[in-house]
């Protein structure tokens, strides 16, 4: 490993020495012993502070460990759990009433609504993909996923097929009758679309099979480009536009009566790249690629060239789409995303960077490096804002905590204060039951809330390790608790105050193949108040912005706003598995189940470095799998293995067994190193030990055993 090079007392990786100093600094009025100065300050003041809070979560975790061994769950005695959390200090006095302050936002977070992607930033080609997914094609969306059914004369076939695109082309129009309708008739009729001009403005007249006519809400029409035979004509709705693309020379246009070739529609408003929990980065080097990806969406130069149907593609960020309004005034809309980025959470540490020959917190690394890269930013925020997500925060010092750590990075770099907004994970438990005060300690700076069930899910389980048997993974997310944190989630938001200021968001929808489902579903977002909700591709948020059309997100906040905020008696109310309510088989059953997803993800994160993978479960079925979902299956094995419901001996066994499932699931991966053929492997190992310490682990995080698992595969590789 390269020697370490000294830089202000601190000992720090020549790579980020050299990315930080020939790529980052350059272009901002910062100087490289600024930077190191202040990086160096900002570590000795805020290391302390993460160590003692990081120290506060083992000191709470095992009282309440304690408690659950001396009562059972929280059923037996739920009053008397709730006063023994207050007088831990796990739960905190609630702040009077408050209106968040957040002030210089982009409309993306205050006044739009629709989908979020999630993605990481160490891939350069999905990161652009993300940043580029503001506008999708809803035909493509339609005719590629199963929101069309793929029966009979409707399936796709290697070729175009007509009934199929006729479908779409009815299912769109659809669309379009539901939100943007005309003043008489359907889309489904329309045989011309027409600009016509009328003194200094312009209307849109539509002709259909039963005469002329226009739009029933005439000011939906803001604007054109093209020419009347040829062009695109531009339409808004609750603040997202949708583009009519007339093109009677294209093929799908051709068989249009109005020579429609396509629907564009407004999809990811937002997208967070990021440095968490969908990358695999373990060392200066994977750190440094993440940063230079980050640096690249800020700066705008970020290219990624692969191969694709045989030929050579190189993707960038797309430019600005540019129209004339109806007064024929240059009309711009936005081509990207707004770009949020997500930091790590507090207890994870960096040897890319030592003090006192010990790693730092990559927190704080994050903090400093990422706002550096953002400072360049010539292409994402108007405000100049800097949006950072925060995860895995522990309550409201945590909350606090983060915020001091932006004013020392903005005091660091020479920006003004509240530069750095924060994002809240509401992902842990201690931040659900305290969010109000979480919220107040962050009201300056926070620009989104966001439920994240899975990490949140993963914590309930490990927060209430001694309480008994946890049901099973499906069961406990049908229990009233997830509801009413989901709900606590939103009136909070509101209460605070985040209507038309800040975004509440809700979280992933984990089949990316099943898009039918998904739209069946997933309207439940923005009928309950959420600004956004992330979605698993750029095809789910072009279709899921059909949500943001069909439901007035803002009046549904209004109906919200005074509905009774659950009690924490709800919060708390996961119940345990019943003894002896499940035979062999069904524990057998989800025991496979759990290796299966475990084995299925940890072997790709420890081999091939890959963050975030479709994962197939034990139904062949394809989920999307992160650190998050990981946590929940490694506690659920680890909770059982804690009550006696399976062995040590069991959990191996079903291991192995399942090891030999995701080889021949793996199989088409010429990376991909079997495990049935070496139960000694890393991965292997890795995954098992998730499983078999999992109760030991830090909150119940799979970060530690993964990172120390992938470093020792990089350095047998030599990588």
């Amino acid at each position: 490993m390269s020697a370490h090079l000294t830089k202000s007392g601190l000992s720090v990786h020549p790579l980020l020495v050299d990315f930080v100093e020939k790529e980052a600094l350059p272009g901002t009025a910062v100087s490289a012993e600024q930077f190191w100065s202040g990086f160096a300050a900002l570590v000795a003041e805020h290391a302390p502070t993460n160590a003692r809070l990081l120290a506060r979560r083992d000191e709470l975790q095992a009282k309440i460990d304690d408690w659950h061994r001396r009562y059972g769950p929280v059923a037996n005695n739920a009053q008397g759990y709730e006063f023994f959390l207050r007088d831990i200090g796990y739960l905190v006095p609630e702040p009077d009433d408050f209106t968040i302050e957040t002030s210089g936002l982009d409309p993306e977070i205050t006044t739009l609504c629709g989908p979020q992607l999630v993605v990481p930033v160490s891939n350069a080609r999905y990161a652009l993909n993300a940043a580029n997914a503001r506008w999708g094609s809803l035909y493509d969306a339609l005719y590629g996923t199963d929101v069309i059914s793929r029966d009979g004369e409707l399936a796709p076939g290697k070729g175009y097929n007509a009934a199929r695109g006729a479908a779409v082309v009815e299912h769109a129009a659809g669309f379009l009758d539901d939100v943007l309708p005309l003043a008489s008739g359907s889309h489904r009729d329309v045989t011309g679309y027409h600009i016509v001009k009328d003194g200094e403005t312009r209307h849109l007249e539509v002709d259909t099979t039963n005469g002329r006519t226009g739009l029933r809400d005439p000011a939906a029409f803001v604007g054109y480009g093209g020419t009347e035979a040829s062009g695109e004509i531009v339409l808004r709705h609750h603040g997202l536009h949708v583009i009519l693309v007339i093109d009677p020379g294209s093929v799908i246009g051709g068989t249009h009566r109005a020579g429609l070739s396509d629907i564009v529609v407004e999809a990811a408003l937002t997208t967070i790249q990021d440095c968490e929990d969908s990358v695999a980065a373990v060392d200066a080097e994977d750190k440094v690629g993440v940063y230079r990806n980050w640096l690249g969406l800020m700066n705008g130069t970020l290219e990624d060239t692969f191969q694709k149907g045989g030929r050579t593609v190189t993707r960038k960020l797309n430019a600005d789409r540019t129209y004339k309004d109806v007064n024929g005034q240059p009309l711009v809309l936005k081509g990207r995303s707004l770009l949020l980025v997500r930091n790590v959470g507090h207890l994870m540490t960096t040897d890319a960077v030592l003090l006192d020959g010990k790693p730092i917190g990559e927190g704080l690394m994050d903090a400093a490096v990422t706002a550096l890269c953002a400072m360049q930013d010539k292409v994402n925020s108007t405000t100049g804002a800097i949006y950072v997500v925060k995860p895995k925060m522990h309550g409201p010092e945590e909350v606090a905590f983060a915020c001091a750590i932006f004013a020392s990075v903005e005091k660091m770099l020479g920006l003004e204060p509240l530069t750095i907004k924060i994002g809240i994970m509401d992902e842990e438990r201690r931040t659900s039951a305290n969010l109000k005060a979480a919220i107040y300690e962050a009201r300056q700076r926070v620009f989104f809330i966001n439920t994240g069930f899975l990490d949140r899910t993963g914590d309930e389980i490990h927060t209430s390790m001694e309480a008994g048997a946890v049901l099973r993974k499906d069961e406990v997310r049908s229990e009233k608790w997830l509801q009413a944190y989901e709900d606590r989630n939103v009136l909070i938001g509101l209460a605070c105050g985040l209507s038309g200021r800040a975004q509440i968001g809700k979280g992933m929808w984990a089949r990316p193949d099943d898009m039918a489902a998904m739209m069946a579903a997933k309207a439940a977002h923005p009928n309950a108040g959420a600004n956004t909700a992330w979605v698993p591709s750029p095809t789910a948020a072009t279709l899921h912005a059909l949500h943001y059309h069909r439901v007035d997100v803002f009046e549904a906040q209004r109906r919200r706003h005074n509905q009774a905020v659950p009690a924490l008696s709800e919060l708390f109310s996961m119940p345990i598995q019943v003894p002896f309510s499940l035979s062999r088989e069904e524990i057998t059953r989800e025991l496979e189940n759990n290796a299966q997803g475990i084995l299925g993800y940890v072997v790709r994160w420890v081999q091939q470095g890959v963050g975030c993978s479709k994962v197939p479960d034990i139904n062949n079925v394809g989920l999307m799998e992160d650190r998050a979902t990981c946590r929940i299956s490694s506690q659920a094995v680890a909770n059982w293995l804690r009550h006696g419901l399976v062995s040590r001996d069991e959990v191996a066994a079903v291991f192995e067994r399942m090891a030999a499932v995701v080889d021949e699931q793996n199989a088409g991966d010429p990376l991909y190193r079997p495990m049935a053929e070496n139960f000694q492997s890393v991965a292997f190992n890795a995954a098992l030990d998730l499983a078999l310490h999992g109760a030991d682990q830090p909150s119940g995080y799979t970060e530690p055993l993964l990172h120390a698992a992938r470093r020792k595969v990089k350095a047998r590789d030599g990588k």
